[in-house]
């Protein structure tokens, strides 16, 4: 099990990199409420599904609602609002880097509120890990990028960023009791997925232009909306669920935040760009603050 949980933290990277770089497109064009609203929505529909068919909503003890609510209206609701206000006008690459800020963040959270002490090999890997994450990102887009553009202003992003993390942060580890009860994370997302979908829909009812789409839905622009929805909220959030469960909350967290060094490949492989060498220095290191998380 303790090599299962950075595993599943590992793989959580892995989908969201994916998901975020797929996001980016139907983002800009349908706007942050309605790309939010469309992914919040099915996706729950496809994990209501999947938790019926496991029989998985007999792990869910309801005497842990306040959590349940903190998770879903700060943590879905508002995080990820935030972050895909930060994706469409600072690109993926900004937006990973605000949201690497997450693994300390709910490493002080963690030891403040639930009272763990990493290990000093984990506290090592970690710092490895978060400072090779840092130098790939911020040096790790070729300038000839054309869909890694700024749109406005950094100061706006840099807040953005900052409200997203700090949101999704607390969303994830205020689950973390409930977690170690027994409850199962796909049920847990599918609670935080639930109630997150039922706010984003009544507040859609609102008539006003900011709640309305930027573009018209097609089923094309609906897949693209759907497919990186799936892998983020459904796969990679349960993962790290998992995860956080059974591992230190702020280690976990930075395994799962090495989807900077991801994206840039993608966007690299995508736009047929080699990656300066300063991001492959940042990802050999983020890669060697790993291992020394995972076989300390």
């Amino acid at each position: 099990m303790l090599l299962l949980a950075p595993v599943a933290a590992l793989l959580a990277s892995a989908g969201w990199a994916t998901g975020i770089v797929l996001a980016q497109r139907p983002a800009r064009a349908l706007g942050a409420f309605e790309f939010t609203r469309v992914q919040l929505v099915s996706c729950f529909g496809i994990l209501a599904v999947i938790c019926t068919v496991l029989g998985l909503w007999q792990s869910v003890d309801w005497g842990f609602w306040p959590a349940f609510v903190v998770s879903t209206a700060i943590g879905i609701f508002a995080g990820n609002l935030a972050m895909i206000a930060c994706l469409r006008r600072g690109g993926p690459r900004r937006t990973e880097l605000m949201l690497a800020l997450k693994a300390p963040i709910i490493g002080a959270m963690a030891f403040v509120w639930l009272g763990e002490i990493p290990h000093l090999s984990d506290l090592l890997g970690a710092a490895v890990a978060l400072a090779g994450i840092a130098l790939a990102i911020l040096f790790g887009t070729d300038a000839r990028s054309k869909r890694d553009t700024l749109e406005g202003s950094l100061l706006v992003v840099i807040m953005l960023g900052l409200l997203a993390t700090g949101c999704m942060a607390l969303g994830f580890l205020v689950l973390k009791p409930a977690l170690q009860a027994g409850l199962d994370p796909l049920a847990a997302s599918a609670v935080r997925l639930g109630g997150a979908a039922l706010i984003i829909s009544v507040i859609g009812l609102w008539p006003s232009a900011i709640f309305r789409s930027e573009a018209e839905m097609t089923p094309s622009l609906l897949a693209q909306t759907i497919l990186p929805g799936f892998i983020g909220y459904v796969l990679s959030s349960s993962l790290l669920l998992f995860a956080l469960a059974h591992f230190d909350a702020g280690i976990a967290t930075v395994l799962a935040s090495l989807s900077p060094i991801l994206v840039i490949a993608i966007v690299g492989l995508r736009d047929r760009l080699i990656p300066p060498w300063p991001a492959i220095v940042g990802a050999a290191l983020a890669v060697l603050g790993s291992a020394i998380i995972v076989l300390a």
